[in-house]
């Protein structure tokens, strides 16, 4: 990464805007590498553990819209200290006072939505103080905070399995609490956030026809990574009989691999385009998720097209990002609370659904392969504007931007 991406932005400001996204993200996927283990202690159905792990992920995609209006209002680094308050004080309690119930165990993921909602702080936050030729590095780097997701597969179920799931609550207030310490003191706003929308803004942005297909492309992408790896961990535990830390082994893998695309993937869309990037994408992750849907006698198998649909996912969240900013740049806070929540309320229903499909037919096939569909039908929908994009707002004449 040339040095000129350094100096163009406040790297504080993207290092904080990264920690708060990575921690936050840990605890709003926790319930998900603790749901076999929380399954089997309050006596679960697969259908209402599916329901457990999908529940922080819509609320984090209803809280998204309800933080980026607060990132607009007052500010991104005052909408994230409030939001990390709120978590941290839910998994307090969540620890002091236990989960003993279903309902409570949906309570908790109510309020770990919060932390899912730190999409619409880090990523404005950062893209804020960068210039458009290095948009995609900038939200890259700042949604790599997807990594989150793999030290909680990786650990979780193994801190369970020594002190019981109750008290990882605990375990993770304590990188909780050096974020938020971390975050007051490095964050920066930047000098030139655009102004307060009004309400009607909002409903303005919604009545823009570009507005729906990124939200679209972003519940595939996105949807598609969160609500897998909220999945995966039951996935391998039903269909291979592997143990709650095995199968986190296997789960952290398939999550690390989309983190890690993810800034790659951006950086990919500076230097090829958006739209040729994600096109890729698209294809790589349905090919692997309809493969996998075939039911392969080995895990490792699986593994591997996991893994590899979700380097696809990975990079399409960036790619996605490095085009929103582009077409909404003085929208960027409003857009990316809905295009975020969109993604959120994908993630929700490829958990739930998967975990529903499970439970009334006995088997994962149907649900990844109308996932699979769906990232087909997301290519022949790019493909489908990528004319008008490519004349329009993603001409030469109006970015610097390869689109």
């Amino acid at each position: 990464m040339n040095t000129s991406f350094w100096k163009s932005g406040h790297v504080p400001t993207l290092f904080a805007a990264f920690l708060y996204f990575d921690l936050s993200f840990m605890v709003w996927y926790l319930l998900g590498p603790l749901a076999v283990q929380i399954a089997a202690d309050l006596q679960l159905t697969a259908q209402q553990r599916g329901l457990m792990v999908a529940t922080p992920i819509l609320a984090g995609a209803i809280l998204r819209f309800v933080m980026g209006v607060l990132v607009d209002r007052l500010s991104p680094k005052t909408a994230g200290l409030i939001g990390q308050v709120i978590v941290i004080v839910a998994l307090a309690c969540a620890w002091h006072l236990g989960v003993r119930t279903y309902e409570q165990a949906l309570l908790l993921g109510v309020f770990l939505g919060v932390a899912g909602a730190s999409f619409a702080v880090s990523l404005p936050l950062a893209s804020q103080w960068y210039p458009p030729q290095h948009q995609g590095k900038a939200m890259g780097i700042a949604g790599a905070g997807n990594s989150g997701t793999v030290f909680a597969a990786l650990l979780a179920p193994l801190l369970a399995a020594g002190f019981g799931w109750n008290n990882v609550f605990g375990f993770a207030l304590l990188p909780l609490l050096l974020t938020l310490a971390l975050f007051a003191l490095l964050a920066r706003n930047a000098p030139q956030r655009p102004k307060p929308k009004a309400m009607a803004d909002y409903l303005k942005a919604l009545g823009d026809r570009d507005s729906w297909w990124f939200m679209f492309f972003y519940s595939v992408t996105f949807g598609g990574f969160i609500g897998l790896a909220s999945a995966l961990p039951g996935y391998f535990s039903d269909q291979y009989g592997l143990s709650p830390i095995t199968a986190g082994y296997y789960t952290a893998a398939c999550v690390f691999a989309g983190s890690l695309m993810r800034p790659l993937g951006g950086a990919l869309a500076d230097r090829f385009g958006g739209i040729r990037t994600l096109l890729a994408m698209y294809s790589v992750a349905a090919l692997c998720i309809a493969a996998v849907g075939f039911n392969l006698p080995s895990a490792a198998a699986a593994l591997a097209l996991f893994v590899s649909a979700m380097l696809g996912l990975g990079a399409g969240n960036g790619a996605v990002f490095q085009l929103v900013p582009q077409r909404f740049r003085q929208e960027i806070g409003v857009m990316t609370g809905l295009i975020g929540m969109a993604g959120g309320i994908g993630g929700f229903l490829l958990a739930a659904g998967l975990g529903t499909i499970k439970q009334h037919t006995g088997d994962y096939q149907l649900g990844l392969w109308l996932f699979a569909s769906l990232g087909v039908l997301a290519w022949f929908g790019l493909y489908g504007v990528k004319q008008r994009w490519r004349t329009t707002w993603g001409s030469a004449a109006v970015t610097a931007a390869r689109v």
